[in-house]
């Protein structure tokens, strides 16, 4: 069992990993359903919630069925950040996490996200006023270094750790991959293998399959791992991994039925959240990632974006199952 705090997880769980734009309540939901053992809001910025920015006071929104949850913040500054873990506080999330790692450029220019990794004073300085303004356990996420020439990774994580983190989740690339080239678990490996880390070490980059899976769980012995794009539009994703770590067998592919319901679900529970009209228009970049290889769908894909109602969209469903119906039925 894996703990962080007082929050028990399995003993090599599986994480949703925050996504801008993607880890909302109602995507959240739909990889809770399929396996996910704990998941995080969209990162936050420190600033905006303190000067109450609809948009990151929206992002609090959690859900007692999709426990346990973290709330992640992001920032530069260090009465911003601990401010606005007293503010995430008052919504009672299971845990508080940082975020060292996003390596967007408009985050990167204020000295947020990424942009730490030129200055672990720094980021030391923040998570100490993250850690010291909430009684929630706190945990980060970031990357190997700024690029291969400062490959800090050691020295955050021992560093992070002396500030009272329990748990640290690294993306095995640097910042100036962004999200290209190949993740390099060896560091990761190494942060294990550490006789002084004792605080649970999560891996994150290119886990796309069951079989890469249960190769990087035997291979760099991290305690967890954490999935990002290949959840997109694939949150069976999670059960799949499980199912194979237990039997070595793969679940059943997810058949038609099964993608549209996973897109009435997701819909339906985002005009819930946003509003009919907005939640639909929202969905837009998600029906691609739910069709992926799906043969014909070319077809149907522009009628779902031009879906505004949960009338329509119900109608478009039954049609776009009435012509896969046929279609198998024909090969």
């Amino acid at each position: 069992m894996i703990k962080i705090g007082n929050i028990e997880l399995p003993e090599f769980p599986l994480l949703l990993a925050p996504m801008e734009d993607v880890s909302d309540p109602p995507f959240r939901r739909l990889c809770k359903m399929h396996g996910a053992d704990l998941m995080y809001s969209e990162f936050i910025s420190s600033e905006g919630l303190i000067r109450d920015a609809i948009k990151s006071r929206k992002k609090l929104d959690i859900f007692d069925y999709e426990r346990p949850v973290g709330i992640q913040i992001f920032g530069g500054d260090e009465e911003a950040m601990a401010m606005s873990a007293r503010i995430v506080e008052t919504v009672n999330p299971d845990l508080v996490d940082i975020n060292f790692g996003c390596p967007v450029k408009k985050v990167v220019c204020k000295g947020a996200g990424a942009g730490v990794l030129k200055d672990i004073d720094l980021m030391v300085r923040l998570t100490k006023a993250v850690v010291s303004s909430t009684h929630l356990p706190v945990t980060v996420k970031t990357r190997l270094g700024w690029d291969s020439t400062c490959i800090n990774i050691d020295e955050v994580a021992e560093r992070l750790q002396e500030t009272g983190i329990k748990a640290l989740t690294i993306h095995a690339r640097t910042r100036a991959q962004m999200y290209k080239g190949e993740a390099d678990w060896e560091h990761i490996s190494r942060i294990k293998q550490n006789p002084n880390i004792e605080i649970p070490i999560f891996g994150n980059g290119d886990i796309d399959s069951p079989e890469k899976a249960l190769e990087y769980k035997q291979k760099y012995a991290c305690d967890g791992i954490m999935i990002g794009r290949a959840a997109i539009g694939y949150p069976w994703i999670f059960n799949e991994i499980k199912h194979f770590f237990k039997t070595g067998e793969h679940l059943p592919a997810p058949t038609i039925s099964d993608r549209l319901l996973a897109v009435r679900q997701h819909a339906e529970w985002s005009a819930e959240w946003k509003g009919e009209r907005l939640g639909l228009v929202e969905m837009r970049q998600h029906y691609s990632n739910y069709f992926r290889g799906v043969p014909h769908f070319k077809e149907f894909r522009k009628k779902f974006l031009e879906v505004f109602t949960l009338e329509e969209m119900n109608i478009l469903i039954k049609e776009t199952q009435e012509f896969y119906e046929e279609y198998q039925a024909q090969v």
